[in-house]
């Protein structure tokens, strides 16, 4: 619980961070992905460094900005992070997010490490409100916040406002990666599929506020998927897994193709792949059309039914 109350108020720090910054101005820097670092991105980092170390409860962080495991000091638990998902978007005044994963002990990666394996997960969403929903090891079902502003201050508190149990069959979906459709054919006719049979189009280019919308709406499926020639950058540690745990707590589905996300195993920081979020059949519809078997040109199944 003490290190889940310290996430929160790094999360309420850096939603008056984004208030108070343009949020476009750039570093000049890189983080060892290649990816490009906004002075946001980096003050989002500290804040949940420094929070983390000073909650005494947390051995080992690790976040996208700093892709290694990095001694706190403290002793229970371990968080992977991403600080600040979406950062790229910000100028445009789209909705972005922070997301974190809790694990038992003091190792992140290994062979035997997966998501299923966490204590807790949370995605913050920093929009016309700041939400965060959290789902904890113990307790049924995601859970979301919303972060009260007392309009003066930085001392605004989180009020609960719902929960989430499932997610239900329904035709909306949000597609991320879409360069792929040239080289996936499984993901084509998955594309195909969803317009063809007048699914609602849903997607900002943020992961966060896009999988957000499945709980509140409770329907519909996220999909970033891979190619040979366009390959997936969503990283297991700090996105894919702890948005997994949300999801399924939650009563959704995840998939990299063939498993749930929770299992594939976190060997590395930087271990990428494609994932799907949704209901039950709409995930079973991407394992179907797109899993993992069309990397090689491969043809697609003539149905997606």
């Amino acid at each position: 619980v003490k290190t889940m109350l310290y996430i929160l108020r790094a999360c309420k720090g850096i939603s008056y961070e984004l208030r108070r910054s343009a949020g476009t101005e750039k570093k000049g820097s890189q983080n060892v992905f290649g990816d490009e670092q906004l002075a946001i991105d980096l003050r989002a980092d500290a804040l949940l460094f420094k929070h983390l170390k000073d909650s005494g409860c947390v051995s080992v962080g690790s976040s996208e900005e700093k892709p290694q495991e990095i001694q706190l000091g403290g002793c229970g638990y371990c968080v992977a992070f991403d600080p600040l998902d979406g950062s790229s978007i910000i100028g445009t005044n789209f909705a972005v997010g922070t997301i974190f994963g809790v694990w038992p002990g003091s190792c992140l990666v290994g062979a035997n490490q997966t998501g299923r394996k966490q204590k807790a997960a949370g995605m913050a969403v920093y929009g016309p409100r700041t939400t965060i929903t959290l789902a904890i090891d113990s307790i049924k079902g995601s859970h979301e916040f919303m972060l009260m502003d007392d309009r003066t201050s930085a001392s605004g508190q989180w009020v609960y406002t719902r929960s989430f149990y499932e997610i239900k069959e329904g035709k909306l979906f949000a597609p991320g990666n879409l360069r792929a459709t040239n080289d996936n054919e499984g993901y084509k006719a998955l594309v195909d599929y969803w317009v063809s049979n007048g699914y609602t189009l849903r997607y900002t280019g943020g992961m966060v506020p896009d999988v957000n919308q499945l709980l509140i709406k409770g329907k519909g499926i996220f999909v970033n998927a891979t190619s040979n020639k366009h390959k997936a950058k969503l990283r297991l540690l700090y996105e894919v897994a702890p948005i997994a745990y949300i999801v399924e707590k939650a009563g959704g589905k995840s998939s990299t193709g063939t498993m749930s996300a929770l299992d594939q195993n976190i060997t590395g920081c930087d271990i990428r792949t494609q994932v799907a979020y949704g209901s039950k059949k709409e995930v079973a519809r991407f394992e179907k059309l797109v899993g993992k078997r069309f990397y090689g040109g491969q043809h697609a199944p003539k149905s997606a039914l």
